[in-house]
């Protein structure tokens, strides 16, 4: 398979199961099996078979599906309701977001919200937040995240993956702008 066929099967089984689960079959928590999830992939992508798409799944360097046995689940980036059961980030102190310099004004000063999606999505170094930034703007804002002072304040935030944090909501007393050299 061509790398470019790859990355947009991901894409695609990344938005069913973020996005648009259809008749899948997904339970409370995200997971779908496998087989169901090809079935609708190849709908579009009559090639895939079990073997290409599981490699797909876990493999990765952006690590958006977990897979149980034969089920599978993004791990972030959903707009529908699922239950992550994600472990609490307790040990985090600093966590960043990348954005445009028109959202980031907003963002200081009305907080950061998940917009569209369940969760808002953090990163933990500032080069993985400048990476995401760079998905819709040349010249991403970093902006830092007091996790430790949030979670004094009962905001919660829990690990998704190593590149991925998530939060329900960030006010803007928690954050500021990072200079990036």
């Amino acid at each position: 398979m061509s790398e470019s066929l790859r990355t947009r099967v991901s894409k695609y089984a990344s938005y069913l199961l973020r996005h648009n689960p259809r008749d899948l079959g997904m339970d409370s928590e995200g997971f779908v099996q496998l087989r169901n999830l090809l079935s609708a992939i190849r709908a579009r992508y009559p090639t895939v078979d079990a073997e290409l798409l599981t490699g797909i799944v876990k493999s990765g360097d952006k690590m958006r599906f977990e897979m149980v046995g034969d089920n599978v689940r993004a791990l972030y980036g959903h707009t529908i309701d699922v239950r992550l059961s994600l472990k609490e980030a307790r040990e985090i102190t600093i966590l960043y977001h990348g954005t445009t310099p028109e959202a980031a004004r907003h963002i200081l000063k009305s907080g950061l919200g998940p917009m569209r999606r369940r969760r808002v999505h953090l990163s933990p170094t500032v080069d993985v937040a400048l990476e995401v930034g760079r998905r819709r703007t040349n010249a991403p804002v970093i902006l830092s995240i007091d996790a430790c002072g949030a979670g004094k304040d009962g905001i919660r935030f829990y690990r998704s993956t190593d590149i991925v944090y998530l939060c329900r909501h960030v006010p803007a007393k928690y954050i500021r702008r990072v200079i990036v050299p």
